[in-house]
């Protein structure tokens, strides 16, 4: 991600202050002139690198997931700070009309007793975690806009023992970048919400644009307030 985030940061008129890895961590750096800091990393290193931002006064655009667990203290820690940071699972500017077209339709099928949701995430087989974290946020979504369910469990939908539970099955095959799929079916028919990345231009894209929003701001914000939705 780093590389294509680079490339289209440089493509937008935009100069790279510093390229941190685990051979060159930030602390080599003088980041004094550095306007904004793109952080994609692991889950152990976000927060701590979420914290070096804050107390430097950089803001911060976040792709790692994982780390949720902190959120709230580092949200205080914002704050406090007068700082600015903006996470999100996914930073493609199509997975968020996703994410967005998700709730819309969870809210509507809320009223629909004879459907049941279903979550399955596609991504290539080098991905860490599963499931990921945007197949996490639509869960989330209509766990949100529904009564039916109130939590998710990692396994196929013929597996769920608990009709609360919304199934979220994660398959890991080759060279695919990432596909989400959303379905509602009952036994008259399906109605399915995808989304497919043909490449990661798009999350690079989008990281890039949410650094340029988020300049000059404080607080924590999402690619909701990006996008305005």
């Amino acid at each position: 991600m780093g590389k294509v985030i680079e490339k289209i940061a440089l493509e937008r008129g935009h100069e790279i202050s510093a390229r941190v890895s685990s051979q060159q961590p930030k602390e080599s750096f003088d980041l004094s002139d550095t306007d904004v800091v793109i952080e994609f990393s692991r889950p152990e290193s976000a927060i701590e690198n979420i914290e070096y931002c804050l107390a430097n006064n950089l803001p911060a655009v976040i792709g790692t997931t994982g780390w949720y667990d902190e959120f709230d203290r580092l949200e205080k820690l914002c704050s406090s700070s007068h700082g600015a940071f903006l996470h999100a699972t996914n930073f493609s500017l199509g997975v968020n009309i996703f994410f967005h077209l998700n709730k819309v339709l969870a809210k509507i099928m809320n009223n629909q007793q004879d459907y049941s949701a279903e979550v399955v995430e596609i991504h290539h087989t080098e991905k860490l975690d599963a499931p990921s974290g945007t197949g996490i946020t639509l869960c989330e979504g209509i766990i949100d806009e529904t009564d039916q369910y109130d939590h998710w469990k990692n396994v196929k939908k013929s597996q769920i023992d608990n009709e609360q539970a919304l199934s979220i099955e994660s398959l890991r095959l080759p060279e695919v970048p990432g596909t989400h799929e959303v379905k509602w079916s009952s036994t008259i028919d399906t109605i399915e919400l995808k989304h497919t990345a043909h490449n990661r231009e798009g999350f690079g894209l989008g990281a890039v644009v949410a650094a340029e929003w988020i300049l000059n701001k404080q607080g924590v914000f999402t690619m909701q307030d990006v996008l305005k939705f």
